[in-house]
């Protein structure tokens, strides 16, 4: 049999072709959708309640992070994918629903920001009142509504990626649909930074907001589509690969469960996951906000950051997927990368004594180089920690582990800006409190990636997909 090919357990026909060099970069599309929604609530809306509307950085930082302790539901959309198809479709019919809901709940949110404000105004400051907490419970709910469908497309998505390549091919397919991520966000930056109406009054910057709330969720839902219409039918190998044609309701959410547990291999990367991915974001929320504070950039300014950190990363997954992980391997790239983001988040400290806007934006570039390189290796040995008979599950755990990290990372970042004020003399120093540990907590992730290895995880899950399946035949 020619190398790569594989043949239809019900045909018998030769495999489905190889995905091509266009379709990678068609399916980033999706990915760049979803880097364009998260300058929208962590490039716009952190800085509109931190700074313009003055709700306190704890409160902020926990409703956006909403989206992300919704999690847990991953393992669960990434076992319907793999069970039950949708309009006749594993994944895709998950993401166009997912995304249809997270576009709408975005829209939503802002509207209930400005309800949130006007409430404020009234009680003459932020304070809890009746109808502060009533629109702060509504907002959450609406964010939580908003992650579940991230969450839904998320997973399909990431679980058609690994239907559709293979082990030698799967680094280039994570550089090129990664790096679309980070054109999304230079994008979503420029768009962003366009709509927004600079030194706004209260008035014209609703308006300039609602604008881009509209505008923007709109884009990405069709994004969503052109990415992966057709694609599926034409290129997945997911029943061609997995031994349960026909058998579609064979694994239940508990035998998925026995399945994710069988390799300690698991839980290691898990942890590893949560470490590197939380120290990866913790200044997700206080960015922004640090510009406008301490280098005193105004709104349009700030948002157009995202621009400098994202030309970095883009640039690392294109090196990376091609060239580093080729060469070092995946688990080596990957300890060079927390390194080098280590360094860097320093840096992003240090440049707050110089309130220098230029060396802010050079500590960015920097920043995004050491981003992508660690999340080009990360994201291909966490699609090598995956298995076809279950690879919707698996990547809901690993979107499970990466999800709750980034959302304890924002509710930290907030909140250890928060304390920082209080119990330091100046706003520099409580802001590089964020940054010097998430340093630290990245050096902390490399001991748990020295744990990390594939072949005792694929020895382990298989075995206990086999013991699985002759217990259902019994």
């Amino acid at each position: 049999m020619a190398s790569g090919e594989v043949f239809d357990t019900k045909t018998k026909s030769p495999s489905l072709p190889r995905v091509n060099l266009l379709t990678m970069f068609r399916l980033g599309l999706f990915q760049m959708g979803l880097s364009m929604m998260s300058i929208l609530t962590l490039g716009v809306l952190n800085r509109v309640m931190i700074q313009e509307i003055a709700i306190p950085a704890t409160l902020v930082s926990v409703v956006l992070a909403l989206p992300l302790f919704v999690a847990p539901s991953r393992v669960w959309f990434g076992q319907i994918s793999d069970a039950k198809p949708l309009w006749g479709y594993h994944r895709t019919a998950y993401v166009w629903v997912g995304a249809a809901i997270f576009a709408i709940a975005a829209f939503l949110a802002i509207q209930v920001i400005w309800q949130l404000n006007l409430a404020a105004t009234s009680a003459g400051g932020w304070t809890w009142t009746t109808q502060t907490i009533g629109w702060t419970a509504i907002l959450s709910l609406i964010f939580a509504i908003y992650g579940l469908g991230i969450s839904a497309s998320g997973t399909a998505f990431a679980a058609l990626l690994v239907d559709i390549s293979e082990e030698d091919n799967r680094s280039k397919v994570v550089g090129v649909v990664w790096s679309m991520l980070m054109v999304g966000i230079i994008v979503g930056a420029i768009i962003s930074s366009k709509l927004l109406t600079p030194d706004a009054t209260t008035a014209t910057l609703q308006a300039s907001v609602n604008r881009l709330f509209m505008i923007v969720p709109a884009i990405v839902f069709g994004l969503a589509i052109a990415a992966t219409l057709g694609v599926e039918k034409k290129y997945s190998q997911y029943l061609s690969r997995t031994t349960l044609v026909n058998r579609e309701d064979t694994i239940t959410l508990g035998k998925a469960w026995e399945i994710l547990t069988a390799s300690p291999q698991t839980g290691i990367f898990f942890t590893f996951l949560l470490v590197m991915t939380l120290c990866l974001f913790m200044q997700d929320p206080v960015l922004e906000p640090y510009a406008g504070q301490v280098f005193k950039m105004p709104l349009a300014e700030s948002t157009k950051l995202n621009v400098f950190y994202g030309t970095g990363v883009l640039i690392a997954y294109g090196v990376s997927g091609f060239l580093i992980v080729p060469r070092l391997g995946k688990r080596r790239t990957a300890k060079l990368g927390c390194i080098l983001v280590a360094f860097c988040t320093l840096l992003l400290g240090i440049s707050g004594f110089t309130a220098n806007p230029a060396f802010l934006k050079l500590s960015l570039i920097l920043f995004g180089l050491a981003t992508g390189v660690l999340t080009t290796a990360a994201v291909s040995l966490m699609l090598d920690l995956t298995v076809a008979e279950s690879a919707g599950t698996f990547i809901g755990a690993w979107g499970l582990a990466q999800a709750m990290a980034r959302g304890v990372a924002v509710v930290l970042g907030g909140t250890l800006l928060d304390i920082g004020r209080k119990l330091l003399p100046n706003l520099v120093l409580a802001y590089g409190l964020v940054f010097a540990l998430e340093a630290v907590g990245m050096l902390v992730s490399i001991w748990f990636l020295n744990r990390v290895n594939v072949t005792e995880f694929k020895t382990s899950t298989k075995l206990a997909i086999a013991s699985v399946l002759e217990s259902d035949l019994d």
